[in-house]
């Protein structure tokens, strides 16, 4: 006899198998006094081969050197700066795993409610330098590896950015979790292991972006802890069956399946042990080599379910302009928010509670429409395999979700083609209607006869093909409040609440995209919590001459003020002390003499660095402008062309920086960066005028880039046409930094403009009101160019004669705004140049203007990340801090 296969078994639903680790507990167990019993062997060995944390430098210079020739298996003679950051970096993990376990046994033995991060980005940036700081061992650590023959700044310029995410989505994410556990709050991130990120930027001889893949994993990541034990299987395609017992019940069967396998990344908070966790899935096959094709020679099967289940988690975002991109990119979702609330449920089901307790214990929030398929998923869960009744479980599901809508652009929000989800997710397919029908009908009781309004507000657009409308699932499946970011979460749909980000994206989300819900639900729904950035890294990483000002200024230690920011008001009472304003324009030169040499060794380029540093660094997007800005490059250049030398003396010399990334199918956006570039060519090799303006495109934006960037500008732009920019961030850095900021009335810019003053700010264009309007006019009643803006127009001919070369590539970029101008930048150029030339004029008193640099540092407190983190613990996820001892 033998073990024989049962092959009708193969594709069948079955439990998942429980954690490996549940086999043992989470906590001790307890012996009939209560007390602890040790779990096995002898307790005294154990605990004298426990090793606590590395503090002092011999300890911190042993542990190096154990994982040089340990975990490297190298010798001292064949070491290098990488190899070197590698151990170093080993050294500090060793530290914050010490602290991660303390935490996750301190938040099991608590057993309060935790809140999960669901975001399908975490921009993260470098980790060393960061957990050296919030460790508070960056003297320490940097003292051993002096003497082990190394310069820690050497070894901090070793470690890659990790490629987990892309924009302000994914930086607002990191920020929140650093902000999460120096606020001591029970919180993890989910997310997703890509292994080339979203891709490397390379400029092309003639300016155009190439893209090329990002291998950050090659030299391995020593910041993550691979859980080989924590696997969950997640299905694609199959059929779903529902049964005919009235519950609602379905059996989904069939298909693909892939493995989620776990990658832990810890999370370390600022002075204090709390240590939480980001946890990334990494796809896999279940079954991975298909021996019996490859012995028949076909050696493309033997390997395709592999490809097929790693190419999940390959690259972020992949281009979605083909039907195979955008089935990959529905499956990355799914699969994400499959395996994150089966690690979710598991955690909570060990607590030994009634299921319907969950949302007494977990709270979730969606960073944007991305993770919306988590809602249906934890319906299919429920109801399928926790047979829990279908009313009964769309209230644990709408007491459980939170969602934070990023945008007030109606194309921006997320739709997938019902024939691909139906195809890809039949059971949440079904799950939808079954969700839109319910909620048809309340709306229709509530509004009587209003078939028009039950078309806006249904689940599915009735298109050709139909498309989900994720938004609106989300905002369904929340039952309290969506907030904006602003923040935007919708009640009683999927989500219990939705938020905005700002304060006027709270209003014109309530107003336009999703007017119709806040008729049905009310406003209470609804909330804003403004974004923040973390002061760990946004100031004290990267501005450790201005950190250090401030410290020794305001003589309070430096762990207090970075986690109470608004301690920076101290700062105004030196505004008018001459020391003072001399040490904080040293720090600022420092920066920018910082910024030059590192231009000077990546890309051989000489910076002015007594001109004005002016920044533009953000996503590639029309609705960003960055296009406004090189046209008021291009305007500046003809004007310095027509002065006399005597005349353009009297020009303040201007540096203007961009960098950012396009999208690789977003045509438009590339054309942007490539007329940058040439532009930057033509106007830093004319002799005439490169000693008043120099134009640069830094390649490869990323968080390490940004650390640099930011430190050194005197103003920043933040262009967006009114009423279309949720809230930013990048706003926020600046001017913690001590940059001015040079925006229009949108996002976050408000709100900043309220705290520092509007004297410190410099706005310009059209306000939200008016924008709908113009473009009305723009389509039914034309102006022409020439007569709106003859500034303008004479900047658009240049361009189109070639004198940026390449005559005729910019014109479907130029035709953008000549034929309907939807950003308006017809309608801005003027009022933009004119708040150029009062920068200019600002920028000349450097007395007055280092004075609005302290004011605009000092009034940022409200900007901090740490008080956003904890407006969502008390008003959305009833969460409480929690210190590890």
């Amino acid at each position: 006899m033998t073990s024989v296969l049962d092959t009708t078994a193969i594709g069948k639903v079955h439990r998942p198998r429980r954690h490996v680790r549940t086999l043992t507990g989470y906590l001790p167990e307890k012996d009939s006094e209560g007390k602890e019993r040790w779990p096995r062997g002898e307790e005294k060995v154990w605990k004298d081969g426990l090793r606590s944390l590395d503090t002092g430098v011999p300890s911190i210079t042993k542990s190096i050197v154990n994982h040089v020739q340990t975990s490297l298996a190298r010798q001292p003679h064949e070491i290098d700066n990488l190899g070197a950051y590698q151990a170093a970096a080993l050294s500090v993990r060793d530290n914050l795993i010490i602290n991660w376990n303390e935490t996750q046994l301190h938040y099991s033995r608590t057993a309060g409610k935790r809140a999960y991060y669901l975001s399908l980005e975490f921009l993260m940036g470098r980790a060393l330098d960061n957990a050296l700081l919030n460790l508070g061992l960056k003297q320490q650590y940097s003292e051993g590896v002096e003497k082990l023959g190394f310069n820690m700044e050497d070894l901090l310029a070793q470690e890659r950015d990790a490629g987990l995410g892309n924009g302000g989505l994914g930086r607002l994410a990191a920020c929140y979790l650093d902000s999460s556990a120096s606020q001591e709050l029970p919180v993890w991130g989910y997310g997703l292991r890509y292994r080339y990120g979203i891709f490397q930027q390379l400029i092309s001889p003639d300016g155009q972006q190439l893209e090329a893949p990002d291998p950050w994993l090659e030299n391995s990541n020593p910041w993550e802890l691979p859980r080989i034990d924590v696997s969950y299987e997640v299905r694609f395609h199959g059929f779903a069956e529902r049964l005919n017992d009235g519950s609602g019940r379905a059996i989904w069967e069939g298909g693909q399946e892939v493995l989620a396998v776990a990658y832990d990344v810890p999370i370390p908070g600022c002075n204090t042990r709390n240590t939480n966790n980001l946890r990334l899935w990494e796809s896999k096959p279940k079954r991975g080599f298909d021996l019996n094709s490859f012995n028949a020679g076909d050696y493309e099967r033997a390997v395709e379910s592999s490809n097929s289940a790693a190419a999940i988690t390959s690259v972020l975002y992949p281009n979605d302009h083909t039907t195979f991109g955008k089935e990959l990119r529905l499956k990355q979702q799914y699969f994400w928010t499959a395996a994150s609330l089966a690690d979710i449920m598991r955690r909570f089901k060990n607590m030994g509670r009634p299921i319907k307790e969950f949302p007494q214990y977990v709270s979730i929030q969606l960073n944007d429409t991305h993770p919306t398929l988590a809602v249906p998923e934890l319906m299919r869960l429920l109801v399928d395999d926790e047979d829990v009744p279908w009313n009964a479980a769309w209230n644990i599901v709408t007491e459980t979700f939170f969602f934070t809508n990023h945008t007030v652009l109606p194309e921006a929000l997320e739709t997938w083609p019902v024939p691909l989800m139906q195809h890809l997710l039949p059971r949440h397919m079904q799950i939808i209607f079954d969700i839109r029908r319910l909620f048809l009908q309340s709306v229709e009781r509530k509004f009587p006869g209003d078939r028009e309004r039950l078309a806006r507000m249904s689940l599915i657009e009735e298109s050709v093909p139909q498309n989900v409308r994720m938004a609106h699932l989300a905002c369904i499946g929340e039952r309290r409040k969506t907030h904006f970011i602003f923040l935007l979460t919708c009640v009683r749909a999927g989500s219990r609440k939705v938020n905005r980000v700002a304060e006027l994206h709270s209003e014109l989300v309530q107003t336009t995209i999703l007017k119709d819900f806040v008729d049905f639900y009310g406003v209470s729904k609804f909330g804003n919590v403004t974004n923040g950035i973390t002061p760990r890294r946004w100031l004290d990483q990267c501005n450790p001459g201005l950190s250090r000002l401030i410290t020794m200024t305001l003589d309070i230690e430096k762990s207090v003020w970075l986690k109470d920011l608004t301690k920076l008001e101290g700062l105004l009472d030196y505004v008018e002390d001459e020391d003072f304003r001399e040490e904080w324009a040293a720090v600022k030169q420092a920066n920018k003499e910082r910024l030059a040499h590192h231009m000077q060794v990546t890309l051989g380029l000489n910076v002015n660095t007594a001109a004005m540093f002016d920044v533009q660094i953000k996503r590639l997007h029309e609705y960003k402008r960055q296009t406004l800005n090189i046209l008021g490059v291009i305007h500046r250049y003809l004007t310095l062309k027509s002065m006399t030398p005597e005349e353009r003396k009297t020009v303040a010399p201007r540096n203007v920086f961009f960098a950012g990334k396009a999208a690789p199918g977003y045509y438009i956006a590339k054309l942007t960066i490539r007329l940058i570039v040439n532009v930057a060519r033509v106007v830093n090799s004319d002799p005439d005028t490169k000693d008043y303006l120099n134009v640069f495109f830094l390649p490869d934006y990323s968080v390490t880039l940004a650390e640099v960037l930011i430190p050194a500008s005197d103003i920043s732009q933040h262009i967006s046409t009114a009423g279309t920019e949720a809230s930013g961030t990048s706003n926020m850095k600046f001017c913690l930094n001590g940059g001015l900021l040079l925006g229009t009335v949108d996002g976050a810019n408000i709100e900043i403009a309220e705290e520092v003053g509007p004297s410190n700010v410099f706005f310009f264009g059209h306000l939200t009101p008016a924008v709908e309007d113009l473009r009305y006019q723009h389509v039914y009643h034309p102006v022409p160019v020439e007569q709106k803006s003859p500034a303008l127009a004479q900047v658009l001919s240049e361009i189109s004669s070639g004198l940026f070369g390449d005559r005729g590539v910019y014109e479907p970029l130029l035709n953008t705004i000549r034929q309907g101008d939807y950003y308006l930048i017809t309608e801005d150029f003027d009022s933009y140049i004119e708040a150029l030339r009062m920068v200019d004029e600002a920028y000349n008193d450097r007395t007055e203007w280092i004075k609005k640099s302290i004011r605009t540092t000092a009034k940022m407190g409200k900007f901090s990340s740490d008080r956003a983190i904890q407006d969502y613990a008390q008003e959305y996820w009833n969460i409480e801090s929690t210190k590890v001892k």
